[in-house]
């Protein structure tokens, strides 16, 4: 039974997909050129996907650790009393940060495409921060404060994981978001899997696109069957 259940997880299908196109790209020379005959090079060969996939997650797993520490941090700063009246400045400010293009106006180099991530993944996780904590009962506060605990208590032991789920989902889209949005920094020069897709529609070599789309697109349902049973597992652990 629990061989079967683990043949038949898609997870388990989809990183293995994964693997075979990272490291098999190279070999299928002969199916692109069948695919795409007018194409002299159909398959990328600049970096090795692999070192392009592994570049790609550094942007997304880096500005997204920095998103959420200042996102979950900011959201719960203006839950509390002292700043509630910059609520709406902080939702101002993480929504203004997906208005603009992401990464060209930052700069060319790393350290300005991960600011640039941070600030378009912030808005989902800020949002998401400041729901959860407000949808915790006022009669839980009451209870709480009336045991003797202090806010920091409170904060720690029942808004937090009431919250988590809530959190999580807005981390969740999140992170999606700065997958496929990590692929715009290769046109700064940050390799990242986005660098077959911006050559190759530079170039007009759809096959380039396809590779870098596939990729991208597979790391994203990836991460998005992570987070799902991340939450599923807390759904489990609270007896929900």
């Amino acid at each position: 039974m629990m061989t079967r259940r683990i043949l038949t997880d898609p997870l388990l299908w989809c990183l293995l997909l994964l693997l075979a196109l990272l490291f098999g790209m190279p070999h299928m020379t002969r199916l692109f050129v069948a695919l795409f005959p007018a194409l002299d090079r159909p398959v990328y060969r600049q970096d090795s996907f692999a070192s392009l996939a592994f570049a790609h997650l550094w942007l997304v797993l880096v500005s997204s650790m920095i998103a959420v520490v200042i996102g979950v941090g900011a959201g719960i700063w203006v839950t509390r009393p002292a700043g509630r009246a910059f609520r709406p400045l902080l939702e101002t400010v993480a929504a203004v940060g997906q208005t603009f293009p992401p990464v060209p106006v930052m700069g060319f180099s790393a350290e300005p495409a991960v600011i640039a991530l941070v600030l378009y993944g912030l808005r989902p996780i800020v949002q998401a921060t400041i729901a959860g904590i407000e949808t915790v009962p006022a009669s839980l506060h009451d209870i709480a404060t009336g045991a003797g605990m202090s806010r920091g208590q409170i904060l720690r032991r029942l808004e937090l994981p009431l919250a988590a789920p809530v959190i999580i989902s807005g981390i969740r889209t999140s992170v999606i978001i700065n997958i496929g949005t990590a692929a715009i920094a290769s046109t700064v020069g940050v390799k990242s899997l986005g660098s077959p897709i911006i050559i190759g529609l530079s170039g007009f070599n759809i096959a380039y696109v396809l590779q870098g789309a596939l990729l991208v697109a597979l790391l994203a349902i990836i991460s998005d069957m992570l987070f799902e049973r991340w939450l599923r597992a807390l759904d489990v652990s609270y007896g929900r």
